[in-house]
């Protein structure tokens, strides 16, 4: 009889166990676990038509071939996008559920006995029709407004009413975006720079052709920023928006193209108008001295987060291989808005924070970083891979507890922030994908979906409790994703202007062929890009399926590897804790690497020297 948290997630039959040539273990050699490996409580069919709907969900998404009503998502592989696709396949089929369920009761049968049947949340349809000259108030269902400030939008729009789409209220994250643009300087901490190269100018105008195209198909891509002299900012969708190219000169007696390019759009002085869909902007210039063409992209996170990135290079990528048949029709921004919405209203949002943070009265700020109003300037960056043993030890230890390896991150990062603030319960900003409660299929959508929350971690009890208890409070923060963060921070007794915490943790999925560049067509190269947020202390986790990376942007003086390093030596801590005795205490376990310990314990210490016995005192002190 083993307590629940040392059962083994997956069990793998062999006749032998692979030798390498000294006699040692080849764990190289194992076999991956398959879906009949992992632990189960005996199968039991799934009952009714839901489990039986969910089950073939879960089949399909975890690609293993049989589900039991008893089986637990995270034992089977699942985690947190995984959800968001499960949810999504379930409002397809017309089920209804929190997404907190699956965190908190995440087998089939826990699962399947939340679900209702009923459809969406009504949300009001789009009221402006195609050809309309002049919008009324009552035409705009999801934002109050006066025909005068309606007016006052028009005015500022190419083509006046008629080329005015829609017009709506901004999401959670768009409001902190536009309040960090504002309150900014010369540059924008929030526009996203990316290079490529062509290899011929037809490749280039292929390219351009096809961003167009998909700059047509979504509008949130032809949608612009309005905020004087309304009561609220707007975002207003235009109808056309053409994208905006401008070819520049290039000097070769001036350095590389490359680097001329970069210079003179670099988002740390440059700035782009909000006002002007779309919010892309390319600066394209000939590179004489390596025979190509190269393009300065710029977009602005106020349209697009990390996923929808990704979709709309899969979308461009698409047009330029001839291969939009596949492409799903696009989902209105519009309706992710309407959502978050109809969601969880005001109150229930601030009695939650009030609970969680209503008597947090200091900043959580590790090594005394407290400016949450950077521009991007003076940062350190680093990106380095877990070790291949590492990762598959916390892969094993999420799934014996029956966690996501995301929580095992979030703890981790809580105990760096702990012992570099001097404090046991520590804050800090956790990125939410945004898609939990986005509405049916917002998992495809294009927009700025994510938000970003605090998280309160106390470090008081025994490792697997605290696993257990972060699980518990992501889990939690999912049903408020919505939440605007000023409303949380308010919920705080930390006093404006302080802030509630300055460091970020930023846990993402993807796939192996998303660790390096991603790949493009035949003459198309991308040569980097930088993406800045306006904290100090920054730690970005790309969950890879099997790998884990890290990206680390903080201050020059504390150093990004270092600070990857601390948070290896914590994963290391809690692996080793979790297997050995996982009810220590995690305030126990140590951050520091061994040669930073050796450092400050032992070199900084080093008080030996030599000096003259035949001194006095006083003359000692004045050599």
């Amino acid at each position: 009889t083993l307590p629940d948290y040392m059962v083994p997630a997956a069990y793998v039959r062999l006749d032998a166990m692979p030798l390498t040539p000294n006699g040692k273990l080849d764990r190289d050699a194992l076999p991956a676990p398959d879906g009949a490996a992992y632990a189960s409580r005996g199968h039991v069919p799934p009952q009714g038509p839901v489990e039986e709907t969910l089950a073939a969900i879960w089949q399909d998404l975890l690609n293993i071939q049989q589900v039991g009503r008893n089986d637990n998502f995270f034992e089977l592989g699942g985690h947190s996008l995984m959800a968001i696709q499960i949810v999504a396949r379930m409002q397809r089929e017309g089920l209804q559920c929190d997404i907190r369920t699956l965190f908190e009761a995440p087998t089939l049968a826990g699962l399947a006995a939340t679900v209702r049947t009923d459809l969406d949340e009504a949300i009001a349809p789009n009221l402006i029709p195609e050809g309309c000259t002049r919008i009324t108030p009552d035409m705009l269902p999801l934002i109050d407004l006066s025909q005068a400030q309606i007016d006052t939008i028009a005015a500022q729009v190419p083509g006046g009413d008629a080329n005015i789409q829609d017009i709506y209220p901004l999401g959670p994250l768009q409001e902190g975006v536009l309040f960090h643009h504002l309150m900014g300087g010369e540059g924008d901490v929030y526009l996203v720079s990316a290079m490529l190269a062509f290899d011929s100018r037809n490749r280039l105008q292929g390219f351009l052709d096809a961003l167009a195209t998909v700059i047509a198909r979504h509008d949130i891509l032809r949608t612009g920023f309005v905020w004087e002299g309304l009561d609220q900012p707007a975002q207003v969708v235009w109808r056309k928006a053409p994208l905006q190219v401008e070819e520049v000169e290039l000097n070769t007696q001036d350095g590389a193209a490359a680097q001329q390019l970069q210079q003179r759009f670099d988002p740390q002085h440059y700035r782009i108008d909000l006002g002007k869909a779309p919010l892309l902007r390319l600066f394209i210039a000939r590179d004489e001295d390596n025979d190509r063409w190269l393009a300065r992209l710029l977009h602005h996170h106020l349209v697009m987060d990390h996923t929808a990135i990704k979709i709309l290079i899969g979308e461009v990528l698409a047009h330029l291989a001839g291969d939009v048949s596949q492409l799903q029709p696009p989902i209105p921004f519009r309706r992710f808005v309407a959502q978050a919405r109809l969601g969880v209203d005001t109150a229930e949002h601030e009695a939650f924070f009030r609970t969680m943070l209503g008597d947090v009265v200091e900043p959580t700020a590790p090594f005394g970083l407290t400016n949450v109003h950077l521009d991007g300037v003076g940062l350190d960056e680093v990106q380095l891979t877990l070790e291949p043993d590492l990762a598959a030890q916390l892969r094993q230890a999420a799934r014996s507890l029956k966690v996501s390896a995301a929580s095992l991150f979030h703890l981790a990062w809580a105990m760096v922030l702990a012992r570099s603030s001097g404090r046991q319960d520590v804050v800090f900003g956790t990125v939410l994908f945004g898609r939990m409660h986005g509405g049916a299929e917002a998992d495809r959508g294009l927009g700025m979906f994510m938000n970003t929350l605090p998280l309160r971690v106390t470090l008081d009890g025994g490792v697997a409790e605290s696993a257990e208890r972060v699980q518990a409070a992501l889990a939690a923060l999912l049903r408020h994703e919505h939440a605007p963060l000023s409303l949380a921070q308010r919920c705080s007794g930390v006093a404006a202007p302080a802030p509630l915490f300055s460091s970020l943790l930023n846990y993402r999925h993807g796939h192996e062929t998303e660790a390096g560049e991603r790949p493009g067509q035949n003459g198309i190269e991308m040569l980097g890009g930088k993406e800045r947020t306006n904290y100090p202390l920054v730690l970005s986790v790309d969950d890879l399926g099997e790998r884990f990376m890290l990206k680390a942007q903080v201050p020059d003086p504390v150093g990004a590897e270092r600070i990857c390093r601390f948070v290896i030596t914590a994963l290391t801590q809690l692996v080793e804790t979790l297997q050995q005795d996982p009810q220590a205490p995690v305030n126990a376990l140590d951050v520091l690497p061994e040669d930073e310990r050796r450092a400050v314990l032992g070199d900084f210490n080093e008080t030996a020297a030599s000096y003259s016995s035949d001194a006095l005192i006083h003359e000692l002190f004045e050599v």
